[in-house]
C-alpha cells in the first residue's frame, strides 16, 4: 500500500512527532469550526438582541440529541477504516468507505425530515421561554435541512481521517467558515433576517463544506477513492461500523440528553441566564476542541495500531494522548478564567448576562482537565472496537448522576452554582471508571494475541 503526502503511517515511526502531525491541523479546524460558530453567536447577540442569541443557544442541546446517533456511526466508519487501512487490506478499506458514504446520506435524509417537524414539540418539551420559543424554532427547522450535508462532511472527514489526513478536511473549513462570515454580514446586518439568516449561513456553508469533502474524495488515487457510482452497504462491514457507531452515538445522545436536562433547568431562570450560559458554553467549546482532538487521536491512533497488531503503540499512544490533553487544556482554562468578562463581554454587554456567564465558567473551567482525561480514554478504547462497555458507564456516571442531581440536590437549593457543580462531579466518577475499564480490556487483548500467536506457532512447528 503506497504512502500519499497527506497520509500518515501511525504503525512505524516516532509516536510524538506524529501525533503531533495528526492532531495540529485537527485542532485548527476545530478551532476554526468554533470561530465561525462564535461569529454566528456574537453577530445574532449584537445585532439581533439577547432574544436571538438566547433562541439559537436553546436549540444547541436537543440539535445535538437528534443527530448525536449518526455522528457515532461517523466514529464507527472511522474506526473501520483505520483498523483495515494499518492491517493494509485495501479491498476492505474500499468497501468500508462506500458503505459509509450511502449510510451518512441516508441517516441525513431521515434527521432533515425529523428535524424539521420536531423542532416545536422538542423547544417545548424542554420549557423555552414564550419570548423566544418562534425564533428558536425557525433557526432549527432551517438548521436541519442542511443536516444531510452535515453528515456527509463528518463520514468523509472521518475516512480522512483514518488515514493520518486532518489538513485538508482543514483547509475545506477554512473555506466554508470564509463564507459563513460573509453571508452571516449579509443576511444579518444588512438583510436584518435575524436567527433566520444565521440560520441560512450556517447550512449553505455546511453545503460547501460536502461538497469539498466528496470531491476530495472522487478524486483520490488512493485506497479511500471514491466511486458515486458504486455506492452499496456492504452487510459484514456496515455491521462492524453500527457495532461501534451505535453505542458511540447512544452515548453521544446520552451526553446530550443530560445537558437537554440542565438546559432546561437553566430555561427556569430566564433569557438572561440562558444567554449567559450560550456565551460561555460557546467560549468552553474553543477548550473542548482540544479534548476532541486528543480524543480523535487515541481512536485513530489506536485502530490503525489495533490492524497492525501493535500493541506496545497503542498503550503509548494513549499515554501521550492523555498527557497533552490535561497540560494543554488546563492552560487554555486558565486563561479563559483570567479573562472570563472581556470574552463574555465580545457576545453580550449585559451586565447581567456576563454574570451568569462568570458563574458557570468557574465551576466547569477548573476542571476540563478531568473532562479531558475521560474523553481520551474513551477514544482508546473505542479505537479498540468498544463501545458498549463507555455507553453503560456514561449512562450510569453522567445521565444517570446528573439525573439524580437534578432532582435530588439541585432541586433541594435552586441556584446556578449548585447546578453547574453535576459536571465536574460526574466526569471524575466516569473517568476514574472508564480508566479501570481501559486497563482490563487492554490486557485481555494482549493475552489475547499472545495465546493465538503462540497457537499459531505450534500449529507451524
Amino acid at each position: 500500500m503506497s504512502q500519499k503526502k497527506y497520509e500518515i503511517d501511525m504503525c512505524n515511526g516516532p509516536l510524538l512527532p506524529k501525533i503531533v502531525k495528526f492532531a495540529i491541523p485537527l485542532l485548527f479546524s476545530s478551532i476554526l469550526q468554533l470561530l465561525f460558530n462564535a461569529v454566528d453567536m456574537i453577530i445574532a447577540g449584537q445585532y439581533a438582541g439577547s432574544d436571538a442569541l438566547a433562541a439559537v443557544g436553546a436549540t444547541s442541546s436537543v440539535s445535538q440529541l437528534i443527530i448525536n446517533l449518526f455522528i457515532g456511526l461517523a466514529v464507527g466508519s472511522n474506526v473501520v477504516v483505520a483498523k483495515f487501512y494499518g492491517a493494509r487490506q485495501e479491498h476492505e478499506v474500499s468497501e468500508a468507505v462506500h458503505t459509509s458514504i450511502l449510510l451518512s446520506l441516508i441517516g441525513g435524509i431521515i434527521l432533515a425530515v425529523l428535524g424539521v417537524f420536531l423542532a416545536r414539540p422538542l423547544l417545548q418539551f424542554m420549557d423555552t421561554p414564550e419570548d423566544i420559543l418562534d425564533q428558536a424554532v425557525l433557526y432549527m427547522q432551517i438548521y436541519f435541512i442542511g443536516v444531510p450535508a452535515l453528515l456527509l462532511y463528518n463520514f468523509g472527514s472521518s475516512i480522512l481521517r483514518a488515514i493520518g489526513d486532518t489538513k485538508r478536511p482543514m483547509y475545506y473549513l477554512l473555506a466554508a467558515g470564509i463564507l459563513n462570515v460573509i453571508l452571516n454580514l449579509i443576511l444579518v446586518i444588512n438583510f436584518h433576517l435575524g436567527v433566520a439568516g444565521v440560520a441560512i449561513a450556517t447550512a449553505v456553508t455546511q453545503t460547501l463544506s460536502a461538497i469539498l469533502v466528496l470531491r476530495c474524495l472522487t478524486k483520490e488515487s488512493g485506497v479511500c477513492r471514491l466511486d458515486l457510482k458504486q455506492l452499496h452497504i456492504n452487510k459484514e462491514i456496515s455491521l462492524s461500523i453500527v457495532r461501534i457507531g451505535v453505542p458511540a452515538g447512544l452515548q453521544g445522545i446520552i451526553f446530550s440528553f443530560s445537558n437537554v436536562l440542565i438546559q432546561s433547568s437553566i430555561n427556569s431562570f430566564g433569557s438572561l441566564a440562558m444567554a449567559g450560559n450560550t456565551a460561555c458554553s460557546n467560549i468552553e467549546g474553543f477548550i473542548f476542541t482540544v479534548i476532541n482532538t486528543f480524543h480523535q487521536t487515541a481512536l485513530n491512533f489506536s485502530s490503525q495500531n489495533l490492524g497492525a497488531r501493535n500493541y506496545d503503540r497503542i498503550k503509548k499512544s494513549v499515554q501521550i494522548s492523555l498527557v497533552l490533553v490535561i497540560v494543554v487544556t488546563g492552560v487554555l482554562s486558565a486563561v479563559g478564567l483570567q479573562f472570563g468578562s472581556q470574552l463574555l463581554s465580545i457576545y453580550n454587554n449585559d451586565p447581567t448576562v456576563i454574570s451568569y456567564g462568570l458563574l458557570r465558567m468557574k465551576i466547569v473551567f477548573l476542571s476540563y482537565f478531568v473532562c479531558g482525561s475521560m474523553h481520551v480514554i474513551n477514544g482508546g478504547l473505542r479505537g479498540l472496537g468498544y463501545s458498549i462497555s463507555p455507553l453503560i458507564i456514561t449512562i450510569i456516571g453522567v445521565c444517570g448522576f446528573r439525573i439524580v442531581w437534578l432532582y435530588t440536590i439541585f432541586a433541594q437549593n435552586h441556584d446556578f452554582t449548585t447546578l453547574f457543580i453535576a459536571y465536574p462531579v460526574s466526569w471524575t466518577a466516569t473517568a476514574v471508571s472508564l480508566g479501570i475499564i481501559y486497563i482490563i480490556i487492554f490486557q485481555r487483548l494482549v493475552q489475547k494475541d499472545t495465546l493465538q500467536s503462540a497457537a499459531t506457532q505450534h500449529s507451524i512447528g
